[in-house]
């Protein structure tokens, strides 16, 4: 539109006298964002700037980091096993018990050791532990913290993008937002360059999101099923039925507690995590002394030539197989905003990866001697005495490692909702202490019943095992995409050390990859459904998000009709909030509303939820104003990290509203408007839009826009829905947008 409201990137950004300002007034100035049906967003104030969590402070120091005393990072990296070793430490659970070659000798025990050897060297500890954990944002981890750090060094365009970019002059500003290298790197001016290269990375990292909620599907299958499997050998009348329905018992009974949250037993995770450690590197010493005690020659890569050589196609089938020791690394990146680089690192080094490496070296001297038992690979290696010492701590292990990945999975679409890629849910946040505890029982109940299903579908089968490996290589794949490119625009390292990371990794993943392939058919499709039903929902979800930006930008009213229509509507006291997804420009709803009510209220406030790709906003930083004409017309744009939680109270967000705009108060007159509209009370104004695609679009858009877009508009939460409102205080004026 030629006539415009100024444009934002002209706002003032509230001062720290005016965020102190707020706190006078207020006790409860932490902001949040509500965005359900994808009609609007809206701010109220929540908890005070000054009552932080932990977490909270300690991200509002991260850039100067903390420093921590040896004894302080060992209980950091103790703390770190209940949380983020659960997963691959579990592994030995079921490694072994995949494999399905036909009388394995010693050669080929030998060389499936030296595979899972080498794949837990070359993948955990030197690509996760010494390579991708320093590609960090600002403390966090995770595909999400890798996106959010190239969106800070790239410009992104926004065209032909499924996430929505918007981008302000003060963005670099911002104290967690990374500062730009004056060099530029050629690949950074490609991508800069390149819209195709821009969404590539963004569906990749759309991929690898949902590719995370099939692992947090198949993780709780195949752990507590391989944990209680073993009791399977204490009883010939006890068949895999009973041991598929003891599984669904433990798996129904872990989902249905986690609406109490983890803290009411994470501070058990550790201590069982320290016994399990223990115990199969115990054990493992005591195989490997007792039955093959040169089983650690199979660190000679020679071994691998002599079971490929021997096993040919059959062996090459299986490699795909070898990708389960290394599930759970990913979760090393995931959690670093739990703890810091030097705990897990030391925590991996110093316990995990000895007491993996004797754990599979003791089962692998065990099967030399006794190559028929490999089926049941875990317990049949264990001393009779220990069964069920083990059975039990290896139940609680499955536990911890379950839990893990569904927590994994609530985090993912709490940042997937805040970065406007998914339809929103219910988050209800577990713990007042701790603000990473979070729950959603829409997200909660479909996990569930997908671990129920795969469970009872594959009868507790081998097929799982496939499924899980080809869950967890595609996620290790992107990653190392997204660290390759990390590594040349902002690390800005050699392009030929660049180039030997991505070969070397690239290769090796891809021959994992391209072995699964053959596991399609045999449960390798699971993942890939799961993948394939999230990502509908999020690409459906953004594209008619898209679709009502546009349709917005197109309509809207222009600067003299705007003052036109201000200026000739009756003022009535008091305060009124429109709450609209854009930045710039007055919104069709306002015109839609005036023909409706046909006055206005005096102060009126246009406010806008603005997530960026970074972790964390600062008090602060969290506002930015603008006054705009005709006099007594404002517009706020209230900005978040990622991983900022909010919550929303109405009165005391339109008191720290307020006091933000007397800062920028021109005259005592203005001062006085704004007292005046205070006291006669405040209403919140969203839009409910329904999007009808015309017929002059394909039938394939048709679809996506008209079934696919409304119905996630109607069965997911409203924004309203999260919001602590009066209803007297609300008002929702709904509108069809033809496009």
């Amino acid at each position: 539109m030629e006539h415009r409201a100024r444009r934002d990137d002209v706002i003032v950004q509230m001062s720290a006298a005016s965020v102190a300002a707020v706190d006078e007034r207020s006790s409860t100035s932490q902001i949040e964002e509500v965005a359900g049906d994808g009609d609007g967003k809206f701010v109220v104030a929540g908890e005070g700037l000054t009552r932080r969590t932990f977490s909270e402070s300690y991200r509002l120091r991260h850039r100067n980091p903390l420093e921590f005393t040896p004894w302080q990072v060992a209980l950091l990296g103790y703390q770190s096993l209940g949380v983020v070793y659960g997963d691959i430490g579990t592994s030995p659970l079921y490694t072994f018990s995949s494999f399905t070659l036909p009388d394995p000798d010693k050669d080929d025990l030998l060389g499936i050791l030296s595979l899972i050897l080498w794949t837990l060297t070359l993948v955990s500890l030197v690509k996760y532990v010494f390579i991708v954990l320093h590609a960090d944002d600002h403390g966090e981890g995770g595909t999400f913290a890798l996106y959010s750090l190239l969106r800070q060094h790239v410009n992104f365009t926004g065209k032909r993008m499924p996430v929505p970019v918007t981008r302000l002059a003060s963005d670099a500003n911002l104290r967690f937002h990374s500062k730009k290298s004056s060099l530029q790197p050629r690949m950074l001016k490609f991508l800069e360059g390149s819209v195709i290269a821009q969404a590539a990375i963004t569906y990749l990292v759309l991929i690898g999101t949902c590719m995370v909620m099939g692992d947090g599907a198949l993780t709780p299958s195949i752990s507590v099923l391989s944990a209680v499997q073993g009791i399977q050998s204490r009883s010939s009348r006890i068949t895999q039925g009973h041991v598929v329905l003891l599984c669904v018992i433990i798996l129904v009974f872990l989902f249905l507690y986690q609406r109490y949250g983890t803290s009411k037993v994470s501070f058990t995770f550790s201590p069982i995590m320290l016994v399990w450690f223990a115990l199969i590197a115990s054990i493992g010493l005591y195989n490997m002394i007792k039955y093959y005690p040169p089983v650690l020659k199979a660190i000679s890569p020679y071994y691998i030539y002599i079971f490929f050589a021997k096993n040919k196609r059959v062996g090459w089938e299986q490699l795909g197989t070898i990708v389960l020791c290394i599930t759970g690394a990913e979760a090393m990146f995931a959690d670093l905003g739990h703890f810091n680089k030097k705990s897990i690192q030391m925590a991996y080094s110093c316990l995990v990866y000895p007491s993996l490496i004797l754990a599979y070296a003791g089962q692998a001297a065990f099967f030399i001697k006794n190559p028929s038992k490999l089926s049941t690979t875990f317990y049949s290696s264990i001393p009779e005495p220990l069964f069920w010492p083990m059975f039990i701590v290896a139940t609680l292990a499955a536990i911890v490692a379950s839990q893990a990945l569904i927590s994994a999975s609530f985090s993912i679409i709490k940042q997937s909702i805040a970065l406007g890629c998914f339809p929103r849910v219910t988050m209800k946040h577990t713990s007042e202490r701790y603000e990473g505890q979070i729950y959603s029982p829409e997200i909660n109940y479909f996990l569930m019943i997908a671990c129920i299903l795969i469970t009872v579908g594959f009868k507790g089968g081998p097929e799982i095992g496939q499924a899980y490996g080809v869950a967890v290589i595609w996620v290790m794949l992107i990653t190392t995409h997204l660290i390759t490119v990390v590594m040349v625009i902002i690390w800005q390292i050699n392009i030929a050390l660049a180039g030997s990371f991505y070969a070397v990794y690239a290769i090796l993943e891809g021959l994992f990859t391209i072995s699964l392939l053959y596991k399609i058919a045999q449960g390798g499709w699971v993942p890939f459904a799961i993948t394939a039903f999230f990502l509908i929902i999020t690409l459906s979800w953004t594209y008619g998000r898209s679709k009502k930006n546009e349709y917005e930008t197109n309509n809207l009213m222009d600067r003299p009709e705007f003052v036109k229509t201000v200026t000739m509507s009756n003022r009535v006291p008091g305060i009124c909030i429109f709450c609209t997804d854009m930045m710039n420009g007055i919104p069709p709803i306002v015109r839609h509303y005036v023909q409706h009510m046909g006055c206005l209220r005096e102060l009126m406030v246009f406010v806008t939820v603005r997530h960026l790709p970074v972790t964390s906003v600062l008090p602060e930083e969290r506002f930015l104003f603008d006054r705009l004409e005709p006099f007594g017309v404002y517009r706020c744009i209230v900005q978040y990290g990622y991983m900022d939680n909010q919550n929303m109270k109405d009165d005391e967000y339109i008191l720290s509203i307020i006091a933000s705009l007397k800062a920028i108060a021109q005259n005592d007159d203005e001062v006085a408007v704004m007292d005046s509209a205070l006291a006669n009370g405040s209403t919140f104004i969203f839009g409910r839009v329904i999007l009808k695609m015309s017929d002059n679009h394909n039938c394939f858009k048709r679809f996506i826009i008209n079934n696919l877009y409304r119905f996630l508009q109607k069965n997911f939460r409203s924004n309203l829905s999260s919001l602590t409102i009066a209803p007297s205080k609300t008002l929702q004026i709904g509108m069809q947008y033809e496009i």
